[in-house]
């Protein structure tokens, strides 16, 4: 099968979405946890989670822009400048999938998926207390990608939070371990196994 451009504009939106978004493979299951200056929580899904470097410590993420959909993430982190990662584990992948659904503002996504919200050392935004990995970041910068109007948000580690048991003795992060999860497409989230590691 061989796909042109035009015969993929052509398929159906649905169609288009999933090959689209399958194609990449797996990505990073993580939340992001953010809250209003009223207090509002606020949870979502991401798979679009990138590092960006280690001095300083930086990972961004795409968000798009929409006038149907409210983004109730990028609203919060544009008036507070702060952000949580969580990373997903099989025990709580479908309510974390369900957080992808279109809630009012007014309404926390914490509450309606049965998700605790957990503050550690004060921070702003809450983090996912049934997560093994939890990452605390500072709004740094916002870059527009004009081709679709999408958003590359770039936040610096505050803090990272998980047990001493998820690092290797080299500091690298046991993804195998501690349980993560990987997302393809849309909606299939697969289960991580290291097999080689190489010098």
């Amino acid at each position: 099968m061989h796909l042109t451009k035009e015969q993929i504009q052509q398929t159906s939106r649905i169609k288009r979405l999933n090959i689209i978004n399958s194609i990449t493979g797996v990505k990073p299951a993580n939340l992001i946890g953010t809250r209003s200056v009223d207090g509002i929580t606020n949870l979502a899904i991401f798979s679009s989670i990138v590092h960006l470097g280690s001095n300083p410590p930086l990972i961004s993420f795409v968000t798009r822009t929409s006038k149907e959909v409210n983004r109730n993430t990028l609203a919060n982190i544009l008036s507070t400048n702060f952000f949580t990662i969580n990373q997903i584990q099989k025990s709580f992948v479908k309510n974390a999938h369900y957080t992808s659904a279109k809630f009012n503002e007014s309404i926390s996504e914490f509450e309606m998926c049965k998700l605790d919200e957990e503050y550690i050392n004060n921070f702003h935004a809450p983090f996912v207390k049934q997560s093994n990995l939890k990452i605390g970041l500072e709004l740094k910068e916002i870059i527009k990608i004009r081709t679709n109007d999408s958003r590359l948000v770039v936040g610096e580690i505050k803090q990272i939070t998980t047990k001493k048991e998820y690092l290797k003795d080299d500091f690298m992060f046991d993804l195998e371990k501690s349980g993560a999860i990987a997302i393809g497409g849309l909606n299939e989230y697969f289960t991580i196994e290291n097999i080689a590691n190489f010098p």
